[in-house]
Formats: structure tokens, sequence, C-alpha cells
């Protein structure tokens, strides 16, 4: 039975996530996205939570991307969400549908990231359910090299029981750190995803 707060928010942001009523509703500002989160046990224990995310266009039908690891942990008595980039993302590239690609993820593969741990505050609800809320403390942005440029992103998320289901806000995009200029992603306001499919951690 799920019950500690660490725990609860591991039940609720594993599973397979779609914007579909918000991109249909909003088109101009929203791509129909799928997005996996995938529980990874081999790199997860008792007190950590490893899942392995990426996400795809659903209207663009092209290959999954933006594969990435979340670890979840609990530091006297704050939750935490540390983010890392992968090595060879591609060599993970379709494992949110097909778990069994993450067999040999081991922390090798992990690349740690520039301000990358977000803090995660929640809330009790009605009985045994909570809502989180993830950012990044005082307004840091991650930061990451890609294509030989330095690359950087806000990073955040709420995530809570709605409706009989999951509703997951994320709020990542690309910041231009001069501007403050937001260049991709949430531009408008958070990616509303519900949870479509549930996954269990093994």
């Amino acid at each position: 039975m799920v019950s500690s707060p660490l725990a609860t928010l591991a039940h609720y942001l594993v599973g397979e996530f779609e914007n579909q009523t918000q991109a249909a509703a909003e088109p101009a500002w929203y791509v129909h996205l799928r997005l996996w989160q995938v529980p990874v046990p081999s790199l997860s224990s008792e007190h950590t939570y490893t899942l392995f995310l990426e996400q795809a266009s659903v209207a663009a039908s092209k290959p999954p991307y933006r594969q990435r690891v979340l670890q979840l942990t609990e530091v006297a008595d704050q939750l935490r969400g540390q983010y890392f980039a992968l090595a060879q993302p591609l060599k993970f590239q379709g494992a949110g549908s097909d778990a069994s690609r993450l067999a040999d993820l081991s922390t090798a593969d992990l690349v740690a990231l520039s301000n990358s741990t977000a803090e995660i505050r929640y809330q009790p609800l009605a009985g045994s359910e909570y809502q989180f809320q993830a950012a990044l403390p005082d307004g840091q942005l991650c930061s990451f090299t890609y294509d030989a440029q330095r690359r950087y992103v806000y990073l955040g998320f709420d995530v809570a029981p709605e409706n009989g289901t999951i509703t997951l806000l994320t709020y990542d995009k690309g910041v231009d750190p001069d501007t403050g200029r937001g260049l991709w992603g949430a531009l408008m306001g958070p990616f509303r995803m519900i949870k479509q499919k549930v996954l269990k951690w093994s």
C-alpha cells in the first residue's frame, strides 16, 4: 500500500501520459505529446526511486526524443528530484514503451547536470492523497552542452490526483540566460499531461 509522500510521488509519476485534450483545444500553442515515465528498478531502492523519461510528438509520428533520468529521494524530510542526461541517449531510445531496453542502464550511463536538483513541496489532500510541486530553487536554470553550445532550461512540475486519474503539469522550457526569454517548451503555460496507462514498480 502506498503510504509515504516519497512513495506516493513515485506512484503518481510512473506511467504513460498525454496532453491530447489540451492540444486539441489550443493547437497553436500545444503540440500533442506522449510522455513515458518508466521505473528503473536496478537504480532504485527503498528510499530512492529512479525513472527513465522520454517523450514523442504524436502528430509527427517520429521516434521518441529527450531521453533523461529523474531520481527521487528524501533528505532531512525534504523531497528532491535530480535530473540526469544520458551519455548515449539513442542507446535507450524507445525504452519508454519497451522497458526491457533499460536492463543495462547503470550509473555509468548517467551524466550529472549543473543545477539539476528540484525541490519538491507537497501538501496532503483527502484521504492518503497528496499534491506535489517541484521546481529548481531560487530561479536557477539547469544547464548542459548540446551541439557544442551551452543550453539552459527551466525544470518543474506539479502532480496530483484529479477526476480519478493523475494530472501532471510540466513547466520545462528552454531559456535564453541573457534575456530570460523562453525559447521552446512550456512558453504559454504548463503542458497538461493526463495519465493514460498505469505502470507499477516491480
